[in-house]
């Protein structure tokens, strides 16, 4: 098999090679609790400190605003149901359509079990919210709207603040759900009105397990944990310190490769300009210009995308049918769907999603192979279409 070419950085990233030896020191001999009283346990505070700082610097906010989670799934559902917890008396939950499925399935999970009613806003064929339709959900019955910042399977990007001011001005709790854009784009929560958004570290090359939720310290929050107090009282439990201090190295790295970063967006044009060249029947899913940089969805017409992911498996190309959280999943990409595309062109559509990493050979790599693999594809569907016709006329 060739060498490795990895496509799939939406689903997780490689852990920074800095990010894997700052953490080391505290799974061995730094390993007390930062609870504790005593020196060896407030090194572990100061750690703890030191990386929520930089979390803070990421997005524009300030310290004692930022919450250590286990991760991204965690963050947004904490944020719906402290939201919900500080508001019974509404019950309406707004959406986009094009919700990661941890939102969807939780606001979906609230509905079912009679604790609310959901709302999904509906996007362009674009991907881009409507944002006259979101104007018109957000009443006096809705307790929290939510917006995804960067679509995990397109990269198209939201009127995050457009969408912001409209929830403000109707007193509707905002949380956005900016795991896919922290790390990749600039998220400022002061340029933004947000009452809450959350993160996840292995999407900027961070750590595995470890998240924050940003909490406007004017906003009502109702903790889903209690315990011990840590977090402020907002999220009880011991600390995971390691994947603590990975996740700040992260995200000040991240913040240096954004202020710098000019290459990105230019692999990506390459990717799609190039492949688009050699199979130009192919279309690109989503809104063309405001997307992430790293991010491109293919529709391969006449194509079964999930025999298409399996030759490129084979020929050591990684890539997506969209989120990660479907992987086994036989149904056609709900985004897709959500966008007013059929069925068909959800089954066809795969997912590249680039990091910095990601050099010239590579692209050229993968090129090559994903052409290789969709003609291969498109002569075995002509000749079963061919026996097929020749079965029903004989």
């Amino acid at each position: 098999m060739k060498d490795l070419v990895y496509l799939d950085n939406n689903a997780t990233t490689r852990i920074a090679d800095e990010v894997l030896e700052a953490m080391l020191p505290w799974l061995g001999d730094q390993f007390g609790n930062p609870s504790a009283g005593y020196r060896f346990g407030k090194s572990a505070r100061r750690a703890i400190e030191t990386a929520r700082e930089q979390v803070a610097a990421l997005i524009d906010a300030s310290p004692d605003e930022i919450v250590f989670t286990s991760g991204g799934t965690e963050s947004l559902n904490t944020a719906l149901r402290a939201a919900r917890l500080t508001r019974p008396d509404r019950r309406r939950l707004v959406l986009s359509s094009v919700e990661h499925s941890a939102v969807y399935e939780a606001a979906l999970s609230a509905e079912k079990e009679g604790q609310a009613a959901v709302t999904l806003v509906p996007v362009s064929e674009s991907g881009r919210l409507d944002l006259e339709a979101w104007a018109d959900s957000l009443d006096d019955e809705t307790v929290v709207a939510n917006l995804i910042w960067a679509n995990n399977e397109t990269g198209v990007l939201s009127p995050i603040h457009e969408a912001g001011e409209i929830a403000l001005g109707r007193d509707v709790y905002f949380h956005s759900d900016a795991v896919q854009a922290v790390g990749k784009v600039p998220v400022s929560v002061k340029k933004n009105p947000v009452h809450a958004l959350s993160l996840s570290g292995h999407k900027f090359h961070g750590p595995k397990g470890i998240g924050a939720l940003y909490l406007n310290r004017h906003a009502r929050f109702s903790p889903t944990f209690y315990g011990g107090g840590q977090e402020s009282n907002r999220r009880s439990g011991t600390e995971n310190v390691a994947a603590i201090v990975g996740l700040g190295l992260a995200a000040e790295m991240a913040q240096a490769r954004i202020e710098s970063d000019t290459t990105a967006a230019a692999t990506r044009d390459r990717f799609e300009r190039e492949l688009l060249e050699a199979l130009p029947d192919c279309l690109v899913n989503g809104d063309r210009t405001n997307r992430l940089p790293n991010t491109s969805n293919i529709y391969f017409p006449g194509i079964d995308g999930e025999g298409l992911l399996i030759l490129l498996d084979e020929a050591g190309i990684c890539c997506s049918p969209g989120s990660a959280c479907s992987t086994g999943s036989v149904q056609p990409s709900r985004i897709i769907r959500a966008m007013g595309h059929s069925s068909s062109r959800a089954r066809s559509s795969v997912r590249f999603s680039l990091s910095l990493a990601t050099d010239t050979a590579e692209i050229e790599q993968a090129i090559s192979e994903i052409v290789k693999a969709a003609k291969k594809l498109r002569v075995v569907l002509g000749d079963r279409t061919t026996r097929v016709i020749s079965s029903r006329n004989y």
